[in-house]
């Protein structure tokens, strides 16, 4: 077994998972609770960045004077459009972490169901582009 053969096996474990929370997200969507939705694809995101940061040998960790913190999405984002994806993508992720903090902040009128629904077809078309 190669490291390429652990490294496919590790991303489709990612992938699957992943999915299993996105497909939970859309059944929320169906059933009308975009704010529910919001959070976990929000949290689907979030985790797939920090994998795919990981993948590229970003550290997903800053050091503070108090000891080691996780390092904000919108830092590994930056990170990442260095690396992984384009400026484009870049902008279309931060617009999607705007999503999340108004969802995690209660402000569930800052965002519409629509917009939900394009965060979770774009989060999903992202991840299969974006392996981790």
């Amino acid at each position: 077994m190669g490291d390429g053969y652990t490294q496919d096996l590790t991303e489709l474990v990612h992938a699957n998972t992943f999915s299993d929370f996105a497909e939970m997200a859309d059944h929320l969507l169906h059933e009308g609770y975009k704010d529910a939705a919001a959070v976990l694809l929000s949290g689907v995101l979030e985790s797939h960045l920090r994998n795919l940061a990981i993948k590229h040998s970003i550290d997903v960790f800053d050091t503070t004077t108090s000891g080691q913190r996780p390092r904000r999405a919108e830092r590994l984002n930056e990170e990442l459009a260095k690396v992984a994806y384009n400026r484009l993508e870049q902008k279309t992720v931060t617009s999607w972490l705007d999503l999340r903090n108004k969802a995690a902040h209660a402000q569930y009128t800052e965002y519409s169901i629509d917009q939900v629904r394009l965060l979770s077809q774009g989060v999903k078309d992202f991840m299969i582009r974006h392996a981790a």
